[in-house]
């Protein structure tokens, strides 16, 4: 027998146990691995798009994000420039109120000045008049004192009188 020489026996047997492998290999181990294949090709694919949608949502937050960020800068500057205005009102109506309080001290500081001064003008003049008086009432009685200054002064007056 010659090992390189076919016989159609032995091709013939070799193609039925082939057969059945196929056969046996389509009905017992071709499912269960095709199943495995498939189950690991849809969780890969799961997979793929749960990374895909993870990919969408994280540019989504990030969108968002930015957004919020940009809704956050508006809010802080308008803050701001709200309390700006506020500090300058406040600065401003404080510095209406000092000036209205300094008219208002200045306003008694001159009533206050003005009537001091009226007193001691009334003052000075009832001295004046009082020592005036002292002064008359001092020559009169040195005029009246004499008899003939009596007579001379009584005779101007009469003068006077008489003039006017």
């Amino acid at each position: 027998m010659d090992l390189i020489t076919p016989e159609i026996g032995l091709f013939f047997w070799q193609t039925i146990v082939f057969l059945v492998l196929i056969i046996l290999m389509a009905k017992f181990a071709w499912k269960p691995i095709l199943g495995a294949v498939k189950t690991r090709e849809d969780s890969i694919n799961d997979a793929l798009a749960s990374a895909e949608n993870a990919k969408k949502e994280m540019q989504n937050l990030k969108a968002d994000n930015e957004k919020l960020l940009q809704e956050a800068r508006i809010e802080r500057d308008a803050l701001l420039r709200e309390a700006r205005e506020i500090k300058d009102k406040m600065i401003a109506d404080a510095g209406a109120e000092a000036q209205e309080k300094a008219n208002h001290i200045v306003a008694q500081a001159q009533t206050t000045i003005q009537n001091e001064k009226n007193a001691a003008m009334a003052d000075i003049k009832n001295q004046v008049a009082s020592l005036s008086i002292e002064i008359a009432e001092k020559v009169v009685r040195e005029e009246l004192s004499n008899k003939d200054k009596q007579r001379k002064l009584v005779e101007v007056m009469l003068d006077d009188v008489t003039l006017n």
